[in-house]
């Protein structure tokens, strides 16, 4: 294992060790919602955690490549998947993202919250995401375009672009891609105190043009 994939995993691996489910389970609401009525095809869901969207994703009949750093999180989804019926349409792979990117091309590319207090090029890789879209595919990406209200500010090192931001550091070649969301919004989080707070979010969806 090299030093990167080392470092990366041990964060992410003791963040899943200290709880028996660190996420909700339930499927990120911009997946549902931007890729509900989409046809099924080949889907590679970047940073995909414990597995709930490329679970919703195979469920609906997508062959799902899925990446992530953690080996414990890796194993919690792959169980997941198998409780669901779904296992046989999902490849679980650890990868740091960083360092190696899954190859071939796919009909949706998706990114969900893909931040990192560990060292992450998340613009390099979100480009080579944006690479990997068949013609006629989606790229999309959701993450957090500031900290949560408990929060006064971002953590050091940890990006946190608005959709613009986003859309400026993919780099798409001109008149190849259409721009079908590219916005904020909000959602309501619990705290660590468990209240709930306003969070401000954003989702790009860009789609790659045929020919």
């Amino acid at each position: 294992m090299g030093e990167d994939l080392a470092d990366a995993a041990r964060h992410w691996d003791a963040r899943y060790a200290e709880r028996d489910r660190v996420w909700s389970g339930d499927p990120n609401v911009m997946l549902v919602r931007e890729m509900a009525g989409l046809p099924a095809g080949r889907a590679l869901d970047l940073g995909c955690g414990e597995g709930a969207d490329a679970v919703w994703l195979a469920g609906r009949g997508w062959r799902v490549t899925a990446v992530d750093v953690s080996e414990v999180a890796l194993e919690r989804a792959a169980a997941r998947a198998v409780e669901a019926g779904v296992g046989g349409l999902v490849e679980w792979q650890r990868r740091d993202l960083g360092v190696s990117f899954p190859p071939g091309v796919f009909d949706l590319v998706s990114a969900h919250f893909l931040h990192s207090y560990a060292e992450l090029p998340r613009e390099r890789i979100l480009r080579w995401g944006a690479a990997a879209v068949a013609p006629g595919g989606v790229l999309l990406v959701v993450g957090h375009a500031g900290p949560p209200p408990w929060e006064a500010e971002a953590r050091p090192g940890v990006s946190l672009p608005t959709p613009g931001e986003v859309l400026a550091g993919l780099d798409l070649s001109p008149g190849g891609w259409e721009v079908e969301v590219c916005e904020e919004y909000e959602r309501v989080q619990l705290g660590p105190d468990g209240r709930p707070g306003t969070r401000v979010d954003n989702v790009l969806r860009v789609r790659r043009l045929p020919g």
